[in-house]
């Protein structure tokens, strides 16, 4: 019975340090917005972008899946959609254009549509 009490110990203090490592969610003051970081829950990043001083999306967002993957990339101003989005999966990327905060366009890229070209 000591010893089933002791491994029990063992793991909780184990998984309380590992909870610990974990990436929490980081806000910096860069210039005028806040520079955000947000984490998913295996300590990959999930996204990253800027929040104005009254606490509005600016600016340019990334979104990544789990594994690291980039999925979105979006533009923000003052909590506004605009400009060119783009969505990645493993078949296409969507490009879908804004104009006065409604979808103006969409574009949908195959990925044996898509030429690489390299120097």
């Amino acid at each position: 019975m000591k010893n089933l009490i002791t491994l029990f110990a063992i793991v909780l203090t184990v998984s309380m340090a590992f909870a610990q490592n974990a990436n929490k969610n980081t806000y910096y003051l860069d210039g005028n917005v806040i520079k955000a970081t947000i984490y998913h829950d295996n300590g990959t990043v999930a996204q990253t972008g800027y929040y104005t001083a009254d606490n509005k999306l600016t600016g340019e967002w990334v979104s990544y899946d789990f594994n690291g993957n980039k999925t979105a990339i979006a533009q923000y101003n003052n909590g506004e959609k605009v400009g060119t989005w783009y969505f990645f999966t493993n078949e296409d990327i969507k490009e879908v254009s804004y104009a006065d905060a409604r979808i103006a366009k969409v574009v949908t890229w195959k990925s044996d549509d898509i030429q690489i070209v390299s120097n």
